[in-house]
């Protein structure tokens, strides 16, 4: 395991990143490709999620590229740990699965990710991921939001037949929202309503303010869990 030093960010900083992965080779491919980056740079690398852990509470990164399925502590209870709820200091976490582990994903964003890549992805995608992730927004294209967490809505609802509880936003904010869930861009919602791109990225950015959420993925997951989409 190495780790570099933390240091304060600029504007001109570059991204830091941590790399956890227990394939050494994989590790590896990832730090020289992120490291090949004049905005990126790795501030450390690990193996396992306790270490990811450990190891990001001191150089404290922006974003912590994270395996899921590692021995002992794995990617999941890592990113629970980092990124979920009652964190002080929560740390971006990008998660990487296999195409047929998408259920490990859906687990990893209830558990704070904000989003997820497959590990045969090209390395364009991964570093445009790490940005992405980086800025706080998510990473996920709609389309995938939706049809990932859709696949477990009702694993996300909670039990029981009874009434939704109150939603904190006003008609219209509800409306957007649900347009998200729908895995609509904020083009199609700005078409769905006659609005701007503008004015839907205000309504986005006050759901978000008003649920205490930290990006579009996290979104979703709220309306589903809240019985506002099927």
């Amino acid at each position: 395991m190495t780790a570099a030093p933390p240091a304060p960010r600029t504007a001109a900083a570059p991204v830091r990143v941590v790399v956890c992965d227990d394939q050494v080779l994989v590790r590896t491919g990832l730090v020289t490709i992120i490291d090949a980056q004049p905005d990126l740079e790795v501030a450390g690398e690990c193996g396992d999620g306790e270490a990811a852990v450990d190891l990001a509470g001191r150089v404290r990164p922006d974003v912590v590229v994270m395996d899921i399925r590692m021995p002992g502590l794995d990617g999941i209870g890592a990113t629970r740990l980092l990124a979920g709820a009652g964190v002080p200091r929560p740390v971006k976490v990008l998660v990487v699965t296999t195409f047929n582990l998408d259920e490990y994903v859906y687990d990893a964003l209830r558990a704070g990710a904000s989003g997820f890549l497959l590990k045969d992805a090209p390395p364009d995608r991964l570093l445009h991921g790490i940005r992405t992730v980086a800025t706080g927004a998510a990473l996920l294209d709609p389309e995938v939001t939706r049809q990932l967490v859709g696949r477990y809505a009702a694993r996300i609802r909670p039990a029981g037949d009874g009434p939704a509880p109150d939603v904190p936003l006003t008609a219209r904010e509800l409306e957007v929202l649900r347009l998200i869930a729908d895995g609509l861009s904020n083009t199609e919602i700005a078409a769905a309503l006659l609005i701007s791109r503008e004015t839907v990225k205000t309504f986005v950015s006050r759901i978000l303010a008003k649920l205490g959420l930290r990006d579009r993925v996290q979104a979703v997951v709220y309306a589903y869990r809240h019985g506002l989409v099927t």
